[in-house]
């Protein structure tokens, strides 16, 4: 009997070490983050990414002023915190980065299929992310309320919580093995759990967010397909309909978090 109660007096000292080591390194990056937020270098893509939207570009030689973003043509304040969603004109749920494809695909003459194979960083795929961080920064401190009314909706909603919950790859993982229970983490990285909602700011609610450690800017397309790099699978393809489906799966978990895109991460 004595040897259990200094086995689980052990145990219990090694969790309230590991909780105080755990404690320590998220106030250590916090403190990191709140450094850098004053400058955080996402106010550089927002600043080209509204003047992209207001720029005449492409064949058609057009802005993207009449673009609908799901709340009439030309309105950005509160979209974000609304997609994906449906839309009618094009019979599909989108997310904001596949959505705006569809604008300057019909709006300004490009070609959509071609910034989709674009690879991430590139060319105009780059202008698709900076127009999507200057879109998701109108909606900041908003809460997160996606549509789920349209069959094609709740469809998206249970694909995007399947392909969650789907294991593969060479070492059999899935979003949640990361994502799907409270209290995991990477080294010194807090992992949140995504199949509920995580709270003001964190997960789905932080990105578009200007990645210090590789000093670029990631859409939550780049976030989602990287997740699949980790995992050892192939990369699904941007604006596809698999991480516009997960997207509305974390979206609809978020309901009622605030948004900070765009955020600051590591």
């Amino acid at each position: 009997m004595k040897r259990m109660m200094c086995l689980l007096a052990l145990a219990g000292l090694a969790g309230t070490a590991a909780h105080a080591q755990k404690s320590a390194a998220v106030l250590a990056i916090e403190e990191y983050r709140a450094m850098l937020a004053d400058g955080n270098p996402a106010e550089l893509f927002e600043a080209k990414g509204e003047d992209l939207w207001k720029q005449k570009r492409g064949p058609k030689n057009a802005s993207l002023q009449q673009c609908d973003l799901g709340q009439g043509p030309g309105v950005v304040k509160a979209v974000f915190v609304t997609l994906p969603r449906y839309f009618a004109d094009t019979n599909k749920v989108q997310d904001l980065e596949s959505r705006l494809l569809s604008c300057m695909e019909n709006l300004q003459g490009f070609n959509a299929a071609e910034i989709a194979k674009t690879p991430f960083g590139k060319g105009e795929q780059n202008n698709v992310t900076a127009l999507a961080t200057w879109i998701a920064a109108e909606s900041r401190d908003m809460t997160f309320n996606l549509p789920q009314a349209h069959a094609k909706e709740k469809i998206a909603y249970e694909v995007g919580k399947r392909l969650f919950f789907q294991r593969g790859g060479a070492h059999d993982f899935s979003c949640a093995s990361c994502h799907g229970a409270d209290n995991l983490r990477i080294r010194m990285q807090d992992l949140p759990n995504l199949t509920k909602n995580p709270g003001d700011g964190i997960g789905f609610a932080a990105w578009p967010a200007y990645r210090v450690s590789n000093g670029q800017m990631w859409g939550m397309q780049l976030r989602l397909n990287d997740c699949y790099r980790q995992q050892r699978f192939p990369y699904p393809g941007f604006a596809s309909d698999a991480t516009v489906a997960l997207g509305v799966y974390l979206g609809v978990n978020s309901h009622g978090s605030k948004s900070v895109a765009p955020a600051l991460k590591r």
